[in-house]
């Protein structure tokens, strides 16, 4: 598996902890930024790593900005993202299994280091379930497709 991960200045912290433990789980990853805690614009961040996940460079991605709410929402602009915000351990699964997201966005101001790991580790390594979700993800796919 191959990762992509980003934050605004909002989220330094938390993806250096995600960095590290997929550092441990041994997963490679490439750090898209930011490298400063001045503020700058998310979209910057999230679409770079929006388009390396769906153009297939990347198998997912993560992104981290204060909420997560900016990034979510700039990462879903681009075509075959489903990218989840997630702040609890039960969504990190279900998102993996039910919604074969392949992107996490995290919010740092939201939740702290040790939670942030732990959501990590759980959308990482749980499996999309398919079947009935399948038909699912494939009407979204037909919508975004009709666009």
């Amino acid at each position: 598996m191959k990762v992509a991960i980003a934050s605004d200045h909002g989220g330094i912290r938390i993806r250096e902890e995600i960095k590290q433990l997929m550092d441990e789980m041994g997963i490679e990853y490439k750090d898209f930024g930011c490298e400063c805690e001045t503020s700058v614009d998310y979209p910057d961040y999230a679409l770079p790593v929006a388009q390396k996940v769906a153009s297939g460079e990347f198998d997912r991605g993560i992104l981290i900005c204060g909420t997560g709410i900016g990034m979510s929402i700039a990462a879903n602009k681009v075509k075959g993202i489903r990218c989840a915000l997630v702040h609890d351990v039960f969504s990190a699964r279900a998102t993996r299994e039910h919604n074969d997201s392949n992107i996490l966005a995290m919010g740092e101001r939201v939740i702290g280091p040790g939670l942030a790991r732990e959501i990590a580790k759980v959308w990482l390594t749980t499996p999309f379930e398919g079947g009935r979700h399948e038909k699912r993800i494939q009407k979204i796919s037909a919508y975004e497709n009709e666009q």
